[in-house]
């Protein structure tokens, strides 16, 4: 219908995910996230033909400032060269960590699309070349006070709302956020969203583990 398809690719990353290459009209990456990878830069960058690139040039850029700071791009382009290094790394981890999650009493769901339950798996599995991303939801057997207890005892795990950092970030959102209507049905009672980092995988699957048995959720 000659309608343009965008993909924002940043939970994948190009590393994992190139959709261009799958069909797209254009890409868009939050270099913020995994390309800068160390959480101190802000960025984004659009991908696509040169001709609606022009455009984007002639009238975003100079019509509502949206350019890059050289301080930030400088960042971002020193991050990139780790990237490929950094996303194995997240891949494996993110992977080790959704399985360790699956197997917690208190867990009530878990949504990562390497897990061959998530539904999206079979489309991850062709669509995902490098690996299934860094990023993954779980839900818990329990109220509101007891989400944000379970953060508060995390010691290697930041809490944060950010996402795509060289450390593990997690974020709560509650059965109150306006979002919720966007969400599956099981993510309806409240959420983590935890961006796995790049630490060993021990080490973040036992900070997990010490903060389920202080709520009694093991």
């Amino acid at each position: 219908n000659g309608a343009l398809l965008s993909v924002d690719n940043t939970f994948a990353s190009p590393y994992n995910q190139r959709p261009i290459e799958l069909g797209a009209d254009f890409t868009i990456e939050s270099l913020t996230k995994y390309i800068n990878g160390h959480g101190d830069a802000m960025g984004g960058a659009i991908i696509g033909k040169k001709e609606y690139l022009d455009i984007i040039r002639a009238q975003s850029q100079v019509n509502l400032g949206a350019t890059i700071s050289p301080f930030n791009a400088w960042l971002i382009m020193r991050g990139s060269v780790t990237l490929p290094l950094r996303m194995r790394q997240h891949n494996e981890n993110a992977l080790r960590v959704a399985k360790y999650l699956q197997t917690v009493k208190g867990v009530s769901f878990v949504a990562y699309p390497g897990l061959e339950s998530h539904k999206g798996h079979d489309i991850a599995v062709k669509q995902m070349q490098g690996g299934f991303g860094g990023v993954l939801s779980f839900g818990l057997h329990a109220d509101h006070d007891t989400y944000n207890r379970f953060v508060s005892h995390l010691k290697v795990i930041t809490s944060a709302v950010s996402l795509g950092h060289d450390e593990s970030l997690i974020v709560f959102l509650g059965e109150n956020d306006e979002r919720q209507y966007l969400y599956p049905e099981e993510f309806h009672g409240g959420f983590f969203r935890f961006s796995v980092g790049i630490e060993d995988a021990e080490d973040i699957i036992a900070d997990l583990e010490q903060a389920f048995a202080k709520e009694g959720l093991l």
